[in-house]
């Protein structure tokens, strides 16, 4: 599933159609999209894992899912969910959900839960984690209306770096652990970013996917935790569980 700065990278990577207007659309999404043709795209946007492609009035919210994948100015050999066409280029998604969003898209999404936007709040993000003290720290940086897109590459890396166990309490954290959540979860969304525009991201994972624990040199543990069943990699030597 991409991950908040992997939407980011297409944000930036489809500027070239900021400004245009749409010729014709396409795709097997069940969502009308009739009214797109003749539309001039205003600005992309991204909140979390979902990519927004703005309107005057309305915003076509993609969302990529578990394998969605996008082609700009090509196509793959497999119907698009939906397919946008301009003069001289092309959009198109695949594997994805599309939902078409009236209004001002400002007022359609709480900013400040965006971990990669400008206005990230980590006060509110605190607030919402000490309203759901016995939640496990596996499922909270899962969560998108706390950390909106925050995935499991993320998730396991921060809990990595903060030295804390995935199946620990929230509401059980230390304040210096708790403080470190919130920091380490935009830093490497950021850092994560980077690597990324590098081709360089699997290089930097110590935890994810990975059998040895680059600290204390012994088997990481694999384990589907918490209410969220995702794949956790921990080490159960240097990751405190706070209970």
């Amino acid at each position: 599933m991409p991950e908040g700065p992997s939407i980011v990278i297409l944000k930036e990577l489809v500027q070239q159609f900021k400004g245009r207007t749409v010729i014709e659309v396409g795709g097997n999404t069940k969502v009308d999209i009739s009214a797109l043709p003749g539309q001039v795209i205003t600005d992309f946007k991204s909140w979390g894992k979902n990519f927004l492609i703005c309107f005057s009035g309305f915003t076509v919210k993609i969302h990529l899912m578990l394998f969605g994948t996008y082609r700009i100015n090509e196509q793959r050999p497999v119907k698009p969910r939906i397919s946008l066409l301009f003069e001289n280029g092309e959009l198109n998604f695949y594997a994805c959900t599309v939902a078409v969003i009236p209004g001002k898209i400002d007022t359609a999404f709480d900013w400040e839960g965006d971990i990669m936007s400008d206005k990230w709040s980590p006060s509110k993000a605190k607030k919402k984690l000490k309203a759901c003290p016995d939640a496990l720290v596996c499922d909270v940086l899962l969560d998108q209306q706390i950390f909106a897109g925050v995935g499991n590459i993320i998730k396991n890396e921060v809990l990595f770096r903060i030295f804390v166990h995935p199946e620990s309490r929230v509401g059980a954290l230390p304040v210096k652990q708790l403080n470190a959540l919130l920091r380490e979860a935009r830093a490497y969304s950021f850092d994560f970013l980077e690597w990324k525009k590098n081709f360089v991201l699997r290089k930097h994972w110590l935890a994810h996917t990975k059998k040895i624990c680059p600290r204390c040199d012994i088997p990481l543990v694999k384990k589907y935790a918490g209410k969220t069943n995702r794949r956790s990699y921990f080490c159960i030597n240097c990751q405190v569980l706070y209970e």
